[in-house]
């Protein structure tokens, strides 16, 4: 739901971090790789209760993200398999947080599996949707490598999420449930937008 306005802001302020990755002689996906890497870090610190490490670890890591596709981009290095590469380790860097979660709150294991089931189900949907959506030729949202249909919960609702459960781990129960309701939430949403925009 954010990350559309989140890209229109990102070309303002990517210039200082293509010019970093260009000066290390980077790739995109070295970029992707490097984002990745810093979150599974970021689930080792939150699986040994270091929540502000953690926090610090996975909002790089998200700066990553959300600049290695403007790289590729910029300097005329877009790829179809930088993008699927992209969503891949998304997907894996947002599981990878839940198991840390999961070995740092174990009590709440039926949240952390509700939370994992329920991220297949949105990435499948999201992936569905915008599939058909290039099929039928409708306009595309964003100039991602990848299409995906719109949801509720984007990668910028599960950062947000993720630094919550971080910043206020006393209230886990009640975030963590409201967290697995959006992502339920953002299934049923998806497959009704489908439903009215495919037949």
């Amino acid at each position: 739901m954010i990350d559309d306005a989140f890209r229109t802001v990102v070309p303002r302020y990517a210039g200082p971090f293509v010019a970093l990755y260009s000066r290390l002689g980077l790739s995109p996906n070295h970029v992707t790789f490097i984002g990745f890497a810093l979150a599974i870090l970021a689930s080792f610190a939150v699986a040994r209760g270091q929540g502000w490490v953690a926090l610090l670890l996975w909002w790089v890591s998200r700066i990553a993200d959300g600049t290695d596709g403007h790289y590729a981009r910029r300097s005329g290095r877009a790829t179809a398999f930088g993008a699927y590469l992209d969503i891949v380790l998304d997907m894996a860097a947002y599981g990878a947080m839940v198991i840390g979660f999961a070995a740092a709150e174990p009590e709440l294991a039926s949240r952390w599996t509700a939370m994992l089931f329920l991220y297949v189900l949105c990435i499948t949907t999201a992936l569905a949707l915008g599939a058909q959506e290039e099929r039928l030729a409708r306009p595309a949202r964003d100039d991602r490598g990848l299409r995906l249909g719109a949801g509720l919960a984007e990668g910028g609702e599960t950062g947000i999420a993720y630094s919550v459960f971080l910043l206020f781990p006393a209230w886990l129960p009640v975030t963590t449930a409201i967290w697995v309701g959006v992502l339920a939430l953002t299934v049923v949403l998806r497959t009704i937008l489908a439903s009215r925009l495919l037949r």
